[in-house]
């Protein structure tokens, strides 16, 4: 079977010289990124403050819309930021503090949240009176999905999830959870950044309220370049306590107060970090180009090879050549694991 990905492998330099199996932690470096770095110097070098009419300025919305474009958001509805944690907190600046009478106080999310994001709940949460509900995972791998939608309730504020699990790749039913949440009044915040750019998505489609991720992993875009998405009948209704010179409506009038811009800038706050921006551009395009889906089908062609070899040469031999079918590739990690095959391997 032709392989129109195999072309791409030229675009990233460590390739030419390493077999790489750790963009999980640390994507690699597109080859456009060199030049896209040594324009960021010449510009400043060549323009100095003139660089940020000429496009620097616009760069966390102009950038964040090629990041919509991945995860299926509308222009004008992304902004960039340094990382995750930023961006959930500047959502729940949104929120709180709650009114006195207010009967929403409840977070919910599960025991294999990423732990920066639940940092930030639980530092919030103390600090505003929020009961943290922890949804248990029974193997380490996955989240019931009934537990899930059970523990969301009228009591629920927000509802912060991931869409891929960082620890396992389990891909939780971010539709479904949405929609239970919208049911109750609660609101959901998809944490994409295990699945942009590996998992066929739009945000549109899911109706999440907000979305958040970075791009050091799949996206290729390396450290410092988080984005967040916000619904486009959010943006106006939301003000965010997170803030900054940028989120001002005229930013260089420099007032002594706040007047929150009327589009998605509202959601930024002080000077972006535009080297990061123009870092994470190159994967992006690339990403764009190639397309989620094709990205998607290839690697699970390449894992179902995996699954294959691994059930020729490891499976069916420990379990003395039987043939094995419909295999529970959860319950067989957490038996591997329990037995702790890989050292025999």
């Amino acid at each position: 079977m032709p392989d129109n990905l195999l072309k791409w492998r030229s675009e990233f330099p460590i390739l030419d010289r390493a077999v790489y199996l750790i963009s999980h932690s640390l994507g690699a470096m597109p080859r456009a990124t060199y030049e896209r770095l040594h324009e960021y110097a010449d510009i400043w070098a060549t323009r100095g403050v003139r660089a940020w009419a000429e496009g620097w300025w616009n760069m966390p919305v102009t950038v964040g819309n090629e990041v919509g474009r991945i995860i299926g958001a509308d222009p004008e509805t992304v902004v960039m930021h340094q990382n995750v944690s930023i961006c959930q907190s500047l959502i729940l600046s949104c929120l709180l503090p709650l009114p006195e009478n207010s009967k929403r106080r409840k977070i919910v999310y599960s025991e294999l949240n990423f732990p920066s994001v639940m940092y930030v709940y639980e530092a919030h949460a103390r600090a505003h009176g929020l009961h943290i509900e922890t949804v248990k995972s029974d193997d380490g791998i996955t989240v019931p999905l009934e537990r899930m939608l059970s523990a969301i309730d009228e009591e629920t504020l927000l509802a912060p999830i991931s869409h891929v699990l960082f620890k396992s790749a389990f891909l939780q039913d971010a539709e479904a959870i949405t929609r239970r949440a919208h049911e109750v009044g609660a609101m959901v915040v998809l944490d994409t950044y295990q699945s942009a750019g590996t998992v066929p998505f739009s945000v549109k489609d899911l109706q999440v309220d907000f979305a958040t991720g970075g791009s050091v992993k799949w996206l290729c875009g390396g450290p410092g370049a988080g984005y967040l998405y916000v619904r486009p009948d959010l943006i106006d209704r939301l003000e965010p306590k997170t803030t900054g010179w940028m989120a001002h409506e005229e930013p260089f009038a420099f007032d002594s107060e706040l007047r929150y811009a009327p589009n998605i800038t509202r959601f930024l706050h002080g000077s972006p970090a535009i080297p990061a921006l123009y870092a994470a551009e190159s994967g992006y395009q690339i990403i764009n180009e190639i397309g989620v889906a094709a990205i998607r089908e290839k690697n699970m062609r390449q894992t179902g090879a995996l699954i294959e070899l691994a059930v020729i040469n490891v499976i069916q031999p420990f379990y003395s050549g039987q043939e094995i079918k419909g295999i529970d590739i959860p319950a067989l990690t957490t038996e591997l694991i329990d037995i702790k095959i890989h050292k025999e391997v």
